[in-house]
C-alpha cells in the first residue's frame, strides 16, 4: 500500500485506551463533535492498551472507542499501523486500512516529500521479531481466548498493564534516532512507540516521533510542511 497524506492529517499514537486512560475516547468524540476538524486520521500504534481480533474480553471491554472508530471511519479516511500493544485488527476495523507490523514502513507522499510511517517497533533484532511472530499468531490467540475461563488470563493481562508506568523521557533518545533513520530511505520518518514527543533534523532527514496522546494529551497536525502538536 502507498499513502498520500493529505494537508490537516492528523497523527495520534500511543494512547493506551484503557479504564484509566481515556484520552483516546474523548479524541474520538471530539472527531465525531466536529471539534477536531480533518479528513485524514493516521493511527501510529498502541491506541489501545491492548487489542487483538480475537481476544473477546477486550472486544467488549474497548465496545465504545471500537464502536466510534467504526463509525467515523466511514466519513475520515484512516489509517491504522498496528503496535505491540493492539494487532490483528482488521476484522474488527473493516472500513479502516490497517498495516500489519510487517508491512510497516508504510511509504506515503506529502507534496513533494517522500515518507515513512511505522509505528516503532521494527529495525530492533531478530529475538523481538521471533517474539513479536508468537504473540500474533492467530491459532494461539484462539487457543487462549478458549481456556480463558472466567477471563483469568485477560484481567491478569489487564492488571498487569494498568500498573504499569509508561510515561518517561529517554536518556541519548537523538542517539537511538540516529541509529533509526539508518533503516529509511525517505524525506521524512514518523514513528510512534517511544513517547518522546520529539523531533530532529538530522543529515537530509527529518524524524518525528509523535507524543504519546496518554502521556502528553497531544496529537500532531500536519500543515504546510509543519508537524504541529495540538491538545487534546
Amino acid at each position: 500500500m502507498f499513502l498520500n497524506i493529505q494537508e490537516n492529517a492528523v497523527f495520534v499514537a500511543d494512547s493506551h485506551y484503557n479504564l484509566k486512560n481515556q484520552q483516546f475516547l474523548y479524541f474520538l468524540q471530539k472527531l465525531e463533535n466536529e471539534d477536531i476538524k480533518t479528513n485524514q486520521v493516521i493511527l501510529m500504534g498502541d491506541n489501545f492498551d491492548f487489542l487483538s481480533g480475537e481476544s473477546k474480553y477486550f472486544i467488549k471491554k474497548n465496545k465504545t472507542a471500537i464502536e466510534l472508530l467504526n463509525k467515523l471511519s466511514f466519513n475520515i479516511e484512516m489509517v491504522y499501523l498496528e503496535g505491540n500493544h493492539d494487532y490483528n485488527l482488521q476484522k474488527i476495523f473493516p472500513n479502516i486500512k490497517v498495516i500489519k507490523r510487517e508491512e510497516q514502513p508504510l511509504f506515503a507522499k506529502y507534496k513533494d516529500k517522500t515518507i515513512a510511517l511505522s509505528h516503532g517497533d521494527n529495525f530492533i533484532n531478530w529475538q523481538y521479531d521471533l517474539y513479536c511472530s508468537i504473540i500474533r499468531n492467530s491459532s494461539l490467540l484462539k487457543f487462549l481466548n478458549m481456556i480463558d475461563f472466567n477471563n483469568f488470563i485477560s484481567k491478569k493481562i489487564e492488571s498487569t498493564l494498568l500498573e504499569k508506568e509508561i510515561c518517561h523521557k529517554m536518556q541519548d533518545f537523538k542517539k537511538l534516532v540516529g541509529k533509526r533513520i539508518d533503516n529509511y530511505k525517505t524525506d521524512i520518518i514518523i514513528e510512534g512507540h517511544y513517547h518522546q514527543g520529539s523531533t530532529y533534523e538530522l543529515g537530509n532527514k527529518k524524524y518525528i516521533n509523535i507524543p504519546s496522546l496518554c502521556c502528553d494529551k497531544k496529537y500532531i497536525r500536519l500543515n504546510n510542511y509543519e508537524f504541529i502538536g495540538e491538545n487534546i
